[in-house]
C-alpha cells in the first residue's frame, strides 16, 4: 500500500510539473473535464463562452448550449488566435481554447494569458495536443484528455487541473483510479513528444512543394492544403504509401478548408 501512495505522489508530481497546477484530478474522459471546468464558470457567474472558429473540440460547441451559457466563434489563422479579436471577454466570460489547434500549431498562449488574467475572463486550456510544452501551464484551468490517439496516449481518462483549489468544490466531480503504469506513460512522454516532432519535420520536408498550413510552427500534426483533385490524391497517395493516417478537411477540429490533416498524433 505504501508502495502505491508512493506512486500517487509521483503521478502528481508530474502532472503537477506540467500543468503548473497544484490542485489536480483524474475524471473518466476528457470531455468530462472539459464539462466540469464549464460548470465551475458557470458557478463562478460566467454567462459567456469564446471559443475557437476552428482547431477547438466537437464538445466545445455542445456544451455551452446544454449549460445554458451564450457561445461566441472568435476568428483565427487557421486555429491559431490573434489577441486583437479578445476584445469583447470580459469578467463575465470564459475563454476555453485548444492551446495546439488541430494538433498541428501550437498557439502562443502568454499574451492570450495576460489578457485573460487583465480582464478577469476564466482562461480554460486544454492542453490534450499541447502537454509536455510550456503551452499547457498557462490558464486557470487545464482539461486533457489521456485516449488512445492522443500524445499522453494511455487509452482512457482525463485531466482536470485548477488553480484555485475551492473550485473543485463548486461541481460534483467524479474521479477515476488509474493504474500504476500510468506513472509509466507520463515517464515516456517526453521521448514520445521528441519522437512525432521527428516524423512531423520528415513529412513537412517531404511535402515542401504543397501549402502546409502553419509550417513553421511546432506541431504534431500535419495538414496540408489542397487546391484541386490532383493535390488531393497526391497527398492521399503519400499518407498510404507511409501508412500516415489522415483526415480530409473541412472540419471544426482540424480546419475550416479543403486539406488533409495527417494525423501524426495516431502514430
Amino acid at each position: 500500500m505504501k508502495e502505491k501512495n508512493k506512486m500517487d505522489k509521483r503521478t502528481h508530481a508530474m502532472l503537477k510539473n506540467l500543468t503548473d497546477k497544484e490542485h489536480i484530478k483524474i475524471v473518466p474522459r476528457g470531455n468530462k473535464a472539459i464539462l466540469y471546468a464549464l460548470r465551475i464558470g458557470k458557478k463562478l457567474g460566467k454567462t459567456k463562452v469564446f471559443i475557437q472558429d476552428q482547431g477547438g473540440w466537437i464538445t466545445y460547441k455542445q456544451f455551452p448550449k446544454k449549460l445554458k451559457l451564450k457561445l461566441i466563434e472568435l476568428k483565427t489563422d487557421y486555429g491559431i488566435l490573434n489577441i486583437k479579436e479578445l476584445k469583447d471577454i470580459g469578467k463575465d466570460s470564459v475563454l476555453l481554447i485548444n492551446s495546439m489547434p488541430g494538433y498541428a500549431a501550437e498557439q502562443d498562449m502568454v499574451p492570450v494569458y495576460r489578457i485573460c488574467k487583465n480582464k478577469n475572463c476564466l482562461l480554460i486550456n486544454d492542453i490534450s495536443g499541447s502537454i509536455g510544452t510550456r503551452q499547457a501551464k498557462y490558464g486557470d484551468i487545464s482539461v486533457c484528455s489521456f485516449g488512445n490517439d492522443k500524445p499522453l496516449n494511455y487509452g482512457c481518462g482525463g485531466l482536470l487541473a485548477v488553480r484555485d483549489k475551492g473550485w473543485l468544490d463548486l461541481t460534483e466531480i467524479k474521479e477515476e483510479k488509474l493504474g500504476d503504469d500510468f506513472y509509466e506513460k507520463l515517464l515516456s512522454l517526453e521521448k514520445r513528444l521528441a519522437s512525432l516532432k521527428n516524423i512531423n519535420t520528415k513529412i513537412k520536408d517531404e511535402l515542401k512543394r504543397f501549402e502546409i498550413i502553419h509550417r513553421n510552427r511546432k506541431g504534431i500534426n500535419v495538414i496540408v492544403k489542397f487546391n484541386n483533385e490532383m493535390e488531393k490524391e497526391q497527398i492521399e497517395g503519400y499518407c498510404k504509401k507511409n501508412k500516415y493516417e489522415y483526415t480530409l478537411c473541412p472540419r471544426y477540429i482540424r480546419v475550416n478548408c479543403d486539406a488533409v490533416s495527417i494525423e501524426v498524433k495516431r502514430l
